[in-house]
């Protein structure tokens, strides 16, 4: 029984320094920055105009007619569907938080805020917030697909 004991001990400590070193460390997901390649201004804006991109509106609510009330909002869900290189143009997030969901592809991302590349593959999700502003470009030969579900304050506002 005393060896039982000693070994589930063991066990369990083991687990314990496990847990503990996941829970330090710091991941990095998917279609993510990594950390050490944040840097403010790591990019800056390019003037290129939509290529072989399709954005459909798929769905909206007016915030302000809604319990919460969020005057001016819409709260707006798209896809987006761009083409073998297809550019989405330079756009800023810092007043229309957005995710993104990768349905389908491959593509790659160009922020202000990371040195290198992101890349995006089918399944991932990107919060786009405040301080986020990039494009992005399909360097694939599959067409990319996206899901867009955003909060915009101009309905005038066509930014992909």
């Amino acid at each position: 029984m005393f060896t039982h004991l000693t070994s589930s001990r063991a066990v369990w400590a083991g687990l314990a320094l496990a847990g503990a070193l996941a829970v330090s460390a710091q991941p990095v997901f998917a279609g993510e920055c990594p950390a050490d390649k944040i840097k403010p201004n790591a990019r800056q804006m390019v003037d290129y105009k939509p290529v072989g991109v399709t954005d459909v509106t798929l769905g909206s609510i007016d915030l302000e007619k809604q319990p919460a009330h969020i005057e001016g909002r819409e709260l707006r869900f798209r896809k987006l569907t761009i083409e073998p290189g297809g550019i989405v143009p330079w756009h800023s997030h810092d007043d229309r938080p957005a995710l993104i969901f990768v349905q389908q592809g491959e593509i790659v991302e160009y922020a202000s805020n990371c040195i290198d590349p992101i890349v995006h593959k089918a399944g991932d999700l990107r919060p786009e917030v405040y301080g986020t502003s990039h494009w992005w470009k399909n360097l694939g030969k599959e067409t990319v697909i996206l899901y867009v579900g955003d909060v915009r304050r101009d309905p005038k506002d066509h930014n992909m």
